[in-house]
């Protein structure tokens, strides 16, 4: 028998071609700091959270309570008012070129906003969810059916698609939530198809379909609930892209009537007068801009929470 080394005798290997250095605990110190390191992660995650809760319920807030918030009726027109500057007496904000109250539109347009917002994610939502869990569960030709109708649609992107189906239909609040609702499902179907296709295969499936759970049971009971964390990060964040979406079509004036108070149609009317009356424009630009950072904030604190591989790193 040839003689070991004194390296090998030194470091013995154990079950697992592991020695005993590489299994031995973490030192205290660094064990502690890494424990501590992960309540400071998670408030600062927090913090930002609920600063964009804030944000989104006082935007919500307005948005219900605008009659009894809002200083004026925001379809009155007063021309001898008209582009009064921010801060005169009155007019908060000032005023817009036909005299109305930029303060009580921009409250009002909360309401389009997050109404066209949260009603289009849920339509999105529900038919891609549907559509994606169809084509996961089942394969076969509804896979290949739905995700080739998926893959067109991709080929062509949303905001020309908005504006060829309102160039035909009109403007109007309902065909704005109607067409966005329809156009939007592909993102959701895509991510819960994947889901279910990793899901379905879990053991717990398996059993309760070797128990003879019929699918309807599968589907509802065993693998829906357990999709959802991805599709509500991404319902998030389409919320934020939505009310953006929206904005864009009024602006170009293929959205909600110009007569409706929204984001997109104050900043419509404020283009022409951004050195004469650049408020006209900049406060719902505001609005947007800290509803949608809001909605995003909140977003990435549900990815984090929702994402274990991001909880494990901490």
């Amino acid at each position: 028998m040839s003689a070991r080394s004194p390296l090998e005798v030194s470091a013995p290997v154990v079950a697992g071609g592991h020695s005993p250095a590489e299994l031995a605990p973490l030192d205290p110190t660094a064990e502690r700091a890494v424990h501590r390191g992960r309540p400071y992660a998670w408030a600062r995650r927090m913090k930002l959270a609920w600063a964009g809760v804030a944000i989104l319920a006082v935007v919500a807030v307005l948005a219900v309570a605008a009659p009894l918030i809002a200083p004026y009726d925001p379809a009155a027109v007063s021309l001898a008012d008209r582009l009064k500057p921010p801060g005169t007496p009155g007019h908060l904000l000032g005023t817009d070129p036909l005299g109305q109250d930029v303060l009580t539109r921009v409250i009002y347009g909360a309401r389009i906003s997050l109404v066209v917002g949260f009603v289009v994610v849920a339509i999105s939502g529900a038919l891609g969810i549907t559509l994606g869990l169809l084509a996961g569960f089942y394969g076969s030709l509804a896979d290949d059916l739905i995700m080739r109708v998926a893959e067109i649609q991709l080929a062509f992107p949303n905001i020309i698609l908005y504006v060829a189906v309102m160039a035909v239909l009109g403007p109007g609040l309902d065909k704005v939530i109607i067409v966005m609702g329809i156009v939007g499902w592909v993102i959701y179907s895509r991510i819960e198809r994947g889901m279910v296709l990793a899901t379905k295969e879990r053991e717990y499936v398996q059993a309760a379909r070797a128990l003879g759970a019929p699918n309807s049971r599968l589907i509802l009971r065993h693998i829906l609930p357990n999709t959802l964390g991805p599709i509500t990060v991404v319902a998030s964040f389409a919320l934020a892209t939505t009310i953006i979406t929206e904005a864009s079509l009024s602006f170009l004036g293929l959205g909600v009537p110009p007569s409706v108070p929204s984001w997109g149609n104050m900043l419509a009317s404020g283009r022409n007068y951004l050195q004469s009356g650049w408020w006209v424009a900049t406060f719902p630009g505001i609005a947007i801009t800290l509803t949608v950072i809001a909605i995003n904030l909140i977003g990435d604190w549900l990815r984090d929470e929702l994402d274990p591989m991001l909880r494990s790193q901490e």
